[in-house]
């Protein structure tokens, strides 16, 4: 096999698994596992979220709550 057709396999399975996770993300068919597989596959190719206001980063970060580290068990 030509490495032209090895790199446009390798260019199908990225945009077809990129597909793939945006499809069930989207319809809410999401287990954690998909998420972190979304996740690292985002990750991978260097998508970062930066938290803007109101965007759903910064949603997530203000809807989560906030720890007194007195609070925390002693094993974290």
């Amino acid at each position: 096999m030509s490495n032209k057709r090895l790199e446009e396999i390798m260019s199908q399975l990225h945009e077809e698994l990129a597909t793939q996770l945006l499809g069930q993300v989207m319809a809410g068919e999401t287990t954690a596992s998909i998420l972190n597989v979304a996740r690292q596959f985002l990750k991978d190719n260097g998508v970062d979220g930066v938290p803007t206001q109101g965007n759903p980063l910064d949603n997530l970060i203000h809807a989560l709550p906030d720890f007194d580290e007195d609070e925390l068990p002693l094993n974290h």
